[in-house]
């Protein structure tokens, strides 16, 4: 967390941004854990100094903001990070701000309350070379044929290879578990046993997930962390059907209990009933 759907929210909030002009960066000191942040603090702010904002963009679940040199901003918001346009949570965590020449625009601001996440300024080939180069297609616009091609030859668990931001970007635990349920698949079944037509599922599943989760601004979950670009939670953990609710109720067959494994040292939710685990 924050997944695909929290990180193209963060992206279509910050917007605004498109256009300005940097005038100041603010690298904010904290008594907490460091963001990542390259290149050095000295040559990072001159990088910057005048730059101005062309558009924003995104790969797997990193926001990218492109300059008019064409660098660009790249930030991995990790586990708690959040790319802001209005006062932050707290302002113990904030770790970064940049100012622009236009004082009516807002300031935008990076923080982060575990320190997981990132900040980086690349040129377009370390773009390229260190981002776009490690991942898969992303999973709002792999094609069925591509995704099945990419993992059916893996002995891995689905839920696993769903994971793997190599053969496909964007997907992490929550939403693995919403779509392998929406997709009637179970998350220990191999890939390279599933069928056609569980193929055809998951693909379309994948895409149902995601947009409803981008529509609702993403998933705000109990410890509240996730806020979108105005400080405000998303909606869809609203709409969840099996992440974090073991022992409940099934709300799609109404017949089976909801069960919490662990694979690959992340909790997996599924119902035994919907997505029934292949016998060995």
């Amino acid at each position: 967390m924050p997944e695909l759907p929290e990180v193209e929210t963060m992206r279509r909030g910050i917007a605004r941004v498109i256009g300005e002009t940097i005038a100041e960066v603010q690298l904010v000191a904290s008594n907490f854990r460091p963001i990542g942040l390259s290149p050095r603090p000295s040559l990072f702010v001159r990088r910057l100094a005048g730059r101005t904002i062309r558009d924003t963009g995104r790969l797997g679940k990193r926001v990218i903001l492109h300059l008019d040199n064409d660098d660009a901003i790249v930030v991995e918001p990790r586990m708690t990070g959040l790319v802001l346009l209005t006062d932050p949570p707290d302002y113990e965590h904030l770790r970064l701000g940049i100012g622009f020449r236009r004082k009516a625009a807002p300031r935008l601001w990076y923080w982060d309350r575990r320190g997981l996440g990132s900040v980086r300024l690349l040129t377009s080939k370390e773009l390229e070379q260190k981002v776009a180069a490690s991942l898969g297609p992303d999973a709002l616009a792999i094609t069925q044929a591509e995704l099945r091609d990419r993992l059916q030859r893996s002995r891995r668990a689905i839920k696993v290879a769903l994971l793997d931001q190599a053969l496909i970007a964007g997907i992490g635990n929550l939403y693995a578990a919403e779509i392998l349920h929406l997709a009637r698949i179970h998350p220990a079944n191999p890939c390279s046993q599933l069928i056609n037509s569980q193929w055809h599922r998951l693909h379309g599943a994948i895409g149902e997930v995601l947009h409803k989760a981008i529509q609702c601004e993403g998933s705000t979950l109990s410890d509240g962390t996730y806020r979108n670009a105005l400080n405000k939670q998303g909606g869809y953990q609203n709409h969840h059907r099996v992440y974090a609710r073991a022992g409940e109720q099934c709300p799609t067959c109404q017949r089976g209990t909801i069960e919490r494994t662990v694979q690959a040292q992340r909790a997996t939710f599924s119902c035994p009933v919907c997505q029934r685990k292949r016998k060995k």
